[in-house]
């Protein structure tokens, strides 16, 4: 016969496991709070408190169904995307009125006013059928060495964005926002790092917004931008900033360090030595330093970011070819293998850490 302490862990285990099979509704229902721009109605109202029916006036509907948006709202409070008191309406003999309230959370989901640093794009993203498919495809990934995307779609994450305009705009929009986010962590955690850089180059740069980011906080840096042909002939001009089309795994110019910002994930081990090889090529010997920000895994953390490092390498497998998030232990091998001995991780107030890297 079980005793108390088992039959009670049996139970939690049970909980445990409801909880994880229905844990895609937190999303669609973080999704819908997004679609509907729920959290700027709030801001609109000063960030609450505001009546239901308040946010249902501002939904672009002719009849939006306020039963289904209590509900939702109900889970989102549980959540603490929102907050949520009773009220007693005037009169004081009708039924208590729920009032909500903007939370630390909803505020990372505004997309207008006050929305300069926003992950809203990327709820959308992340959330959608063309990136929530591959997902149903890692049981094959396992039997069959395959990738997730291409199972779902018949082409690479890459070569889908190229055909289709309208998801290439979605995973670009969710990529800004994201990169925006960072950057400011980045420069916030690493704020020695850059000041004895006379020049410096981002590789994979995109269209250049980060290391513009930075020349503006570091003005003596010269700055280049390097990536693929097509994508450097699209981006506008920065003060400071030189453009670089070439192919990373070839050659990448020369300065004093390299910086790269979520590269290397992208990429399997053999992959990302290449790319520090020719990283290492492209720095001097003695002083010279890359600048890798990434995520470092810490499997057994508690810290806020820990758990999120292990989801977001399953995103990899599912979006991308041969792409992972490392721990320190695969870190330092590629590093070692790419000609980087010796490293520093600095931990940044975000999902990333700071990798400094030195041929010497």
């Amino acid at each position: 016969m079980e005793s108390f302490d088992e039959t009670e862990a049996t139970l939690r285990g049970q909980a445990h496991i409801w909880k994880l099979m229905y844990a895609y509704a937190d999303s669609m229902a973080l999704k819908c709070a997004v679609e509907l721009r729920i959290p700027d109605i709030i801001h609109s109202y000063g960030g609450g408190p505001v009546t239901l029916a308040q946010i249902a006036s501002r939904i672009p509907s002719p009849s939006p169904g306020t039963a289904y948006l209590a509900r939702i709202m109900r889970l989102l409070v549980h959540n603490n995307i929102f907050s949520a008191h009773g009220c007693q309406p005037d009169g004081g003999h009708e039924t208590q009125e729920t009032l909500y309230s903007l939370t630390p959370s909803s505020k990372w989901l505004l997309q207008g006013p006050g929305s300069e640093l926003s992950l809203a794009p990327l709820v959308l993203m992340e959330n959608h059928p063309w990136l929530m498919s591959p997902w149903h495809c890692l049981g094959d990934c396992v039997k069959t060495g395959g990738i997730a995307f291409e199972m779902a779609h018949g082409r690479k994450i890459w070569d889908f964005a190229s055909e289709n305009p309208e998801f290439n705009r979605l995973f670009n929009d969710g990529m800004a926002c994201v990169s925006k986010i960072l950057i400011k962590a980045i420069m916030d955690g690493y704020k020695d790092g850059f000041e004895s850089i006379g020049s410096l180059v981002d590789v994979g740069g995109g269209i250049g917004r980060t290391l513009a980011e930075i020349i503006k906080s570091y003005p003596h840096i010269q700055g280049i931008n390097f990536d693929l042909p097509h994508v450097v002939a699209t981006a506008p001009a920065h003060n400071g900033v030189t453009y670089v089309g070439g192919d990373m795994f070839k050659t990448i110019p020369h300065a004093d360090a390299v910086f790269m910002k979520g590269i290397m994930h992208d990429w399997g081990d053999e992959d990302c030595v290449k790319i520090l090889k020719n990283c290492r090529k492209a720095i001097p010997e003695k002083n010279g330093k890359v600048i890798i920000a990434e995520m470092v895994l810490k499997p057994e953390g508690d810290g806020m970011f820990h758990g999120t490092g292990l989801v977001l390498d399953l995103v990899m497998m599912a979006h991308c070819t041969g792409g992972k998030e490392r721990d320190e232990l695969e870190w330092k091998k590629i590093l070692e293998e790419g000609g980087f001995p010796r490293y520093n991780i600095i931990k940044t107030p975000s999902l990333l850490s700071i990798i400094e890297a030195y041929p010497l």
